[in-house]
């Protein structure tokens, strides 16, 4: 394991909700509907009901994210910075559900735009200290850009999902096929 577990969710988390929205301006995270199924998904505790409001929030929240992956270092640690202090950030130790000892940095039941804000900083929080900012990355696909967490061990990741990686795969197969044909 390169990093907590808890580090790890949250990296990738943050990297699905800055993916739901496409450069392209294509939103996948138009309901509140999609907010409760994203919720669900990463397993957030302690939400409450979710209504347009916290919606709009966490929509909102998706560029400054986004810039997190686009940054370098001292942009990275500013923008770091502005999300714990904007957050109040006040670590704990908690342990809850399946999850053994990890950390909180927000109250229970803060607004859950600000709980993801922290939760994100605090886990760039590690990546900067590991000097690990190159482990993130936008996918290499031609028509994909999309972000990516490489938590891989020899740092090898390049395509958001086996989808494009599979895509990318079948069209560099083509090429040499095509090229074999002009030479053959």
């Amino acid at each position: 394991m390169l990093f907590a577990h808890d580090t790890e969710v949250a990296l990738q988390q943050a990297a699905d909700l800055v993916n739901t929205l496409g450069r392209d301006g294509q939103d996948r995270l138009t309901t509140t509907e999609e907010l409760v199924e994203f919720v669900r998904r990463w397993e957030w505790t302690g939400v409450g009901e979710l209504g347009p409001e916290d919606l709009e929030a966490v929509r909102g929240l998706r560029p400054r994210l986004r810039r997190l992956w686009e940054d370098d270092e001292q942009g990275v640690v500013e923008e770091v910075n502005a999300m714990l202090l904007d957050g109040g950030a006040r670590p704990r130790l908690v342990r809850h559900g399946d999850w053994d000892w990890h950390l909180h940095a927000t109250p229970d039941d803060a607004p859950l735009s600000r709980r993801m804000a922290v939760e994100a900083a605090m886990a760039m929080v590690d990546l900067v200290r590991a000097d690990g900012l190159g482990r993130l990355g936008v996918c290499e696909a031609q028509d994909c850009d999309q972000v990516l967490v490489d938590l891989t061990r020899n740092r090898s990741r390049r395509f958001c999902s086996s989808t494009c990686g599979n895509r990318m795969a079948a069209a560099a197969y083509r090429e040499r096929q095509a090229v074999a044909g002009r030479s053959g």
